[in-house]
């Protein structure tokens, strides 16, 4: 065999491995053995929530639907894109919350003793110099196709996030931290925690 026919083969049994792969990690579970039907990503039943990451500057060419927590007005955000009134295209950040903390707050327990009832949030200072991770379809040079750009991407034309599902996060989260969201399967809303209280988002 050629050294050219060599390397040709090379590449298709390359393409064949991504392709393969693509496909079967294309839905992932958390904390539980299947992932619920049209989910992407699923979480399971732990009491736990999806920690947002916290920013102390917004990206500059964000892609819509991108969540994060703002540390500079410790506010949980998401960017999206819209069409007014006017039928004009806009883009802008949501805040999903008001002013939260980064701190420990306190509140008292059953018999009256003040304890922790957040925990702090410890913030990474390393700048990030990864290309983040995509979960469901990729191109042949391993990018989303929509050219989305993040930590973490979930990029599928069939498929969704699902959020982990717990009943009244207020009570059920011990010790939430800043940027904590998860679905309320007891009001049926989004909710997020900012570092002081809980936001709910029907």
């Amino acid at each position: 065999m050629s050294h050219k026919n060599s390397n040709n083969m090379k590449k298709i049994i390359i393409t064949f491995i991504l392709l393969i792969s693509s496909q079967a990690f294309s839905q992932v579970s958390i904390g539980k053995s299947e992932v619920e039907k049209g989910g992407l990503l699923d979480f399971g039943n732990d009491n736990l929530g999806i920690i947002l990451p916290a920013v102390k500057e917004l990206p500059k060419n964000p892609t819509s639907g991108t969540f994060l927590f703002d540390t500079e007005d410790k506010k949980v955000k998401v960017y999206y894109e819209y069409t007014n009134q006017n039928n004009e295209e806009k883009e802008e950040w949501l805040e999903l919350s008001d002013e939260g903390s980064l701190e420990i707050q306190q509140g008292k327990n059953g018999a009256g003793e003040n304890i922790d009832v957040t925990t702090k949030r410890v913030l990474n200072t390393t700048v990030e110099e990864g290309d983040g991770v995509i979960i469901g379809d990729i191109d042949a040079n391993g990018n989303a196709p929509s050219g989305a750009t993040g930590i973490l991407v979930l990029e599928a034309i069939d498929k969704a996030l699902i959020l982990p599902k717990i009943e009244d996060p207020h009570l059920t989260i011990k010790s939430p931290t800043a940027g904590t969201m998860v679905f309320d399967t007891k009001s049926k809303s989004l909710a997020v925690f900012d570092g002081k209280v809980w936001n709910y988002w029907k």
